[in-house]
C-alpha cells in the first residue's frame, strides 16, 4: 500500500477545512460533501481495482477457465436433477406396477431405487476422481 495515501487525505481535509475558515459556516455542507465524495471515489477505485486483482489471480489459477456453473463456484456437488425427475417418474410407473398388484408395485420401486443408487454412485466416484486429479497436480 502507497503511504502517501494518509497525507493525501490529510492534506485534502486540510484544504477543506482551510476552505471553511474562509467561506464561512454556511459552506460546511458542500465543503463535506465534497470531501467525502472524494474520498468514496478513492474508495470505489481501490475496491474494483482489487476486485480485478483477485479476479485475474482466480482465473490464472484455473487456466483461463472462470467458474462454469453456479455449483463449481459454490463448492458444492449433489445429485442434479435425478431424484425430481426419478419421483415424478414413480407415479405413473408405481401405477402400472400396481395393476400387476403388490409384486409389480415393489418391483417398480426397486427400479426407481435402483436409478437413484446408481446415481449417487456415479456422483461419488466422479468426486474421488477430480479428488485424485487434485492430488496428482499437487505433486506435478
Amino acid at each position: 500500500m502507497d503511504d502517501s495515501r494518509p497525507t493525501e487525505f490529510r492534506s485534502e481535509l486540510d484544504a477543506a477545512l482551510q476552505a471553511r475558515k474562509e467561506l464561512g459556516p454556511e459552506y460546511e455542507t458542500e465543503l463535506v460533501d465534497s470531501f467525502l465524495s472524494r474520498i468514496d471515489a478513492r474508495l470505489d477505485a481501490r475496491v474494483e481495482h482489487r476486485v480485478a486483482e483477485r479476479l485475474d489471480a482466480y482465473e490464472s489459477d484455473r487456466g483461463g477457465r472462470g467458474p462454469r456453473t453456479r455449483r463449481e463456484r459454490d463448492g458444492k456437488r449433489g445429485w442434479g436433477a435425478m431424484p425430481i425427475v426419478s419421483l415424478v417418474f414413480a407415479i405413473p410407473l408405481t401405477a402400472i406396477g400396481a395393476s400387476h398388484g403388490l409384486p409389480g408395485m415393489l418391483i417398480s420401486w426397486a427400479g426407481i431405487v435402483g436409478v437413484n443408487l446408481a446415481a449417487v454412485g456415479a456422483e461419488q466416484r466422479e468426486q474421488q476422481r477430480q479428488a485424485a486429479n487434485a492430488r496428482r497436480s499437487e505433486w506435478a
